[in-house]
C-alpha cells in the first residue's frame, strides 16, 4: 500500500487532476511549483524520522520503540490524508475551474493487450512509455545495490533510520532548490533540455557510484586519511545519487512527462495515460527487480552481479536519452500545430474589409482572402460592395 501511494495518488489522482485545469504555458510556471510544497514537507519528515530514532534510544528496556514510533509516524500520515482530502473538496466546491476541465471523459478500462498496442502503435506515447519504463527500471537498479552497502554499513535499525532521515531532509533541500531553477530551465531552454537532465544526472552519478563499488580497493589508503571506508564512501556517494536523481526526477522528469500529455487530443492523451499506467508504471518499478532476481540467480549474489548492473544501467539510460531526444522533436511540432491552429482560429475571426480600387493591386469587390488557404474566393451571390463579416 505505501509502494501504491507514489504512482496511483501522486501520478494518476494528483498529476491527472492538473493536467485537467492548466494549459502548457501555465504547466511551465506552476508545474515545478508543485511540488515545492511536497519537498518542503519532506525537509520535515525527515526530521520527524531522524526524531523518532532518536526517540528509541531514550526508552527504558522492554519498552516496545519501534510500535511507538510505527503509531507516531502512521497517526501523521492518516492525518495528512485528510487534510489532502479537504483541500481536493475545497477546490473542487469553491474554485471556478476553466471550462476545458468540465469535458472530463471517463478513463478507458483497457487490458494489458489493449495497452500494450495502443504503446506500439504511436511513436509519441512509445518515446513516452520508454521514458517511464528507464526510469523506473534505472531509479530501481540503483537503490537496491545503494541499500544493500548502506544495510552492510548501518546494520541497526536505528542508525538506519537515522540515516534515512537525514537523507529524506537532504533530498527534500535538493529537490526545492532545483524547483526554483526549473522554471528558469522551462523558459531558457525549454522542455528538451529539461527532459534530459534526469537521465544525464543518473549516467554521471551511476558512473562514479558503480566505478567505486567496483574499483575502490587501490583507493583505500586515500579514503583512510579521511576516516572513511570504501564501504562508507560508497554510500554516501550513493546517497548523493539518489539526492540529485530524486531532486532533477522531482523538479524535472515529473513536469517534462505530464506537459508531454497537454498538446495530444483527448482521446490519445485519456488512452495514452490509461497505457502507461496500466503497463509501463508497473514494468518500471518491477523490471528492475527482475532483472536483478535474473541477475543473483545468474551469478550467484548481488555483489557478484554489480559489473553487469551497472552495464544494464548504461544501456537504459542511453536508450532513455535517446527517448528523450525523439519525443523532443514531436513535442515540439505539436506545440507548433497547436500554436498555429490558434493563430488561425484569430485570424478567422475577422476577414480584413477589402474594396475595389483603379488600379491599386486590391482585390476586386466582392472577393475575399480565405484566412485557411491564402486563396482569394468570390462571392457571387452578394453584391458588389464593401462588406463586414
Amino acid at each position: 500500500m505505501a509502494e501504491l501511494w507514489g504512482s496511483v495518488v501522486i501520478s494518476v489522482l494528483f498529476w491527472g487532476f492538473a493536467n485537467q485545469i492548466t494549459t502548457i504555458d501555465e504547466a511551465k510556471r506552476f508545474y515545478p511549483l508543485f511540488g515545492l510544497g511536497a519537498n518542503v514537507a519532506l525537509i520535515f519528515s525527515g526530521r520527524t524520522v531522524k526524531y523518532f530514532s532518536n526517540l528509541r534510544k531514550n526508552l527504558g528496556p522492554g519498552v516496545d520503540g519501534w510500535a511507538i514510533s510505527l503509531k507516531g509516524m502512521m497517526s501523521i500520515v492518516v492525518l495528512m490524508g485528510l487534510a489532502i482530502c479537504l483541500c481536493y473538496w475545497w477546490v473542487n466546491t469553491y474554485v471556478p475551474l476553466p471550462t476545458r476541465s468540465k469535458k472530463k471523459k471517463e478513463k478507458p478500462k483497457m487490458t494489458t493487450m489493449e495497452s500494450l498496442k495502443f504503446l506500439v502503435s504511436s511513436r509519441y506515447i512509445r518515446d513516452l512509455a520508454t521514458l517511464v519504463v528507464a526510469y523506473g527500471i534505472s531509479i530501481n537498479l540503483v537503490e537496491v545495490t545503494w541499500k544493500s552497502k548502506l544495510k552492510a554499513q548501518f546494520p541497526s535499525p536505528n542508525e538506519y533510520s537515522a540515516f534515512m532521515g537525514d537523507f529524506s531532509t537532504a533530498t527534500g533541500i535538493a529537490t526545492f532548490t532545483m524547483m526554483l531553477l526549473s522554471q528558469f530551465i522551462f523558459d531558457k531552454y525549454g522542455w528538451g533540455v529539461a527532459a534530459k537532465i534526469t537521465p544525464t544526472v543518473l549516467l554521471l552519478t551511476g558512473v562514479g557510484f558503480f566505478s567505486l563499488i567496483l574499483f575502490g580497493g587501490p583507493l583505500v589508503p586515500t579514503l583512510a586519511q579521511f576516516g572513511m571506508t570504501p564501504l562508507l564512501a560508497a554510500v554516501y556517494v550513493g546517497a548523493l545519487q539518489n539526492i540529485f536523481s530524486k531532486s532533477a526526477k522531482y523538479s524535472l522528469f515529473d513536469p517534462c512527462k505530464e506537459m508531454a500529455y497537454i498538446p495530444l487530443d483527448e482521446d490519445t492523451k485519456v488512452k495514452g495515460k490509461a497505457a502507461i499506467d496500466v503497463v509501463c508504471n508497473p514494468l518500471g518499478k518491477s523490471g528492475g527487480a527482475l532483472i536483478q532476481q535474473f541477475m543473483i540467480l545468474t551469478f550467484g549474489s548481488l555483489a557478484n552481479s554489480t559489473p553487469y548492473l551497472g552495464g544494464i544501467l548504461l544501456v537504459i539510460v542511453l536508450a532513455w536519452l535517446a527517448a528523450a531526444k525523439s519525443l523532443d522533436t514531436q513535442f515540439t511540432a505539436l506545440r507548433q500545430e497547436e500554436e498555429l491552429e490558434k493563430e488561425m482560429e484569430r485570424v478567422a475571426v475577422k476577414i480584413p474589409v477589402v474594396s475595389q480600387e483603379g488600379g491599386n493591386g486590391s482585390l476586386p469587390s466582392g472577393t475575399a482572402l480565405d484566412p485557411t488557404t491564402g486563396d482569394s474566393t468570390s462571392s457571387l451571390s452578394e453584391p458588389s460592395t464593401p462588406h463586414k463579416n
